[in-house]
């Protein structure tokens, strides 16, 4: 294997490329970015970047130096138009071409638009997922304006806290029954619900926009119950879509996302792929995992596998949000939970622990990074915890893992 290609520019592909390098691999590796920017983290793009607490450079996953000591060729501002999997060849957008041994599609996922006919391109809609982003947002987030958010995921409340941080009178509208519903139980929307509107954000629930107000710039929405809510600003975040059209071109197999093996190959032996654009097999589902730590040990699996080790990958998902002056931590996946115990601290402190037929399957932490230890540490050594002892205060939760 002389040549191994990496498509795409984000967290992934740092991860994978680094790992080729600590495991030995000595040939030629080439990343492909389309953003200017070396690879650099997301997460903080809506919590302490925009929030002006970390510096552009604190952003980035590596030094430009790295990519040249170690030999990886790093091709920024550039996308890739076509895959020849006959040829093992891709072509670029400035018209080059470059052959494989083996391709890595880290590619990601681009935020949902409100669509155009609901007044998505009016001006002063705005989306959150990369630098560009964070840098057309910050100047306009001045004290005194009023900022409509679309969306209750973590997205919608990290940019909301933001902007209520700084000022802003803030809106946030969501279309399911309440905040967090996709991913959370009700025990944590209402957590994130009350802390929100302690701090002056206006959340209305089971609503959506039916069109935004404005001639040129928005200057409102009008919302499917009929209340108008005026905007200066609107902040979208109604999820994410896999970057897969290239795969999808490629004739790959994609649904909803790049269908990978347990070792992360695609529907191409000679292919593989890895981070928010991969759907794996996971708990007997097909699923993406949109996360910083399964971007990196999905990536690194791969990298481990292109050079023949063969290594499953076992997914062990774990998340986290600031908002204010609450860190959540979450371990786990809970959607498919049947029972929720609650365990209260003082203060912003709190813990929902998830239990699937009496197993411990995730957990939810809020201000208390050892609830989140323990109960992290349960779960991924398939072990569970008695609910009635969890929700006991006076527990010193170590016991657990005894």
């Amino acid at each position: 294997m002389n040549h191994v290609v990496v498509i795409g520019g984000g967290q992934a592909a740092a991860a994978l490329v680094a790992k080729l390098r600590t495991a030995g691999y000595t040939q030629a590796i080439t990343i492909i970015g389309a953003e200017v920017d070396p690879p650099y983290q997301r997460p903080p793009l809506s919590k302490a970047y925009l929030a002006g607490e970390m510096a552009r450079e604190r952003l980035y996953l590596r030094p430009a130096t790295f990519y040249q000591q170690h030999n990886i060729t790093l091709r920024t501002g550039l996308t890739v138009t076509a895959i020849d999997r006959a040829a093992r060849r891709i072509t670029l957008s400035d018209g080059s071409a470059l052959d494989y041994d083996a391709l890595a599609l880290t590619t990601g996922a681009d935020p949902r638009p409100l669509p155009a006919d609901k007044g998505g391109a009016l001006a002063g809609v705005l989306t959150m997922r990369n630098l560009a982003d964070a840098d057309a947002l910050d100047p306009l987030l001045t004290a005194g304006k009023s900022l409509l958010v679309v969306g209750g995921g973590y997205i919608g409340l990290e940019a909301a806290a933001v902007a209520a941080k700084r000022g802003l009178d803030v809106t946030l509208v969501h279309s399911g029954a309440r905040i967090l519903s996709r991913v959370a139980a009700p025990a944590t929307s209402d957590y994130f619900r009350a802390l929100h509107e302690s701090h002056g954000v206006k959340i209305l629930e089971g609503v959506s926009v039916d069109h935004l107000l404005g001639t040129g710039h928005v200057t409102g929405a009008v919302l499917t119950d009929g209340q108008q809510v005026p905007a200066d600003l609107v902040i979208v975040g109604i999820g994410i879509i896999p970057n897969d059209q290239l795969a999808r071109d490629a004739g790959l197999l994609v649904e909803n996302g790049i269908a990978v093996d347990d070792f992360g190959r695609t529907s191409d032996p000679a292919i593989y792929a890895a981070g928010d654009v991969a759907a794996l097999v996971y708990q007997g589902v097909r699923m993406r995992i949109e996360s910083v730590g399964n971007a990196i040990d999905q990536a690194e699996n791969v990298a481990l596998n292109m050079l023949g080790q063969d290594v499953p990958y076992a997914p062990k998902p774990w998340f986290w949000s600031d908002q204010y002056d609450c860190k959540l931590q979450i371990a786990g996946l809970g959607a498919a939970s049947d029972d929720i115990t609650i365990r209260k601290g003082e203060g912003l402190m709190q813990s929902n622990w998830y239990y699937r037929g009496g197993q411990l399957v995730a957990i939810d932490a809020m201000n208390d990074p050892r609830a989140y230890m323990v109960g992290k540490r349960l779960i991924e050594a398939g072990k569970s915890a008695d609910p009635a002892l969890v929700a006991d205060p006076a527990l010193d939760l170590k016991a657990l893992l005894k």
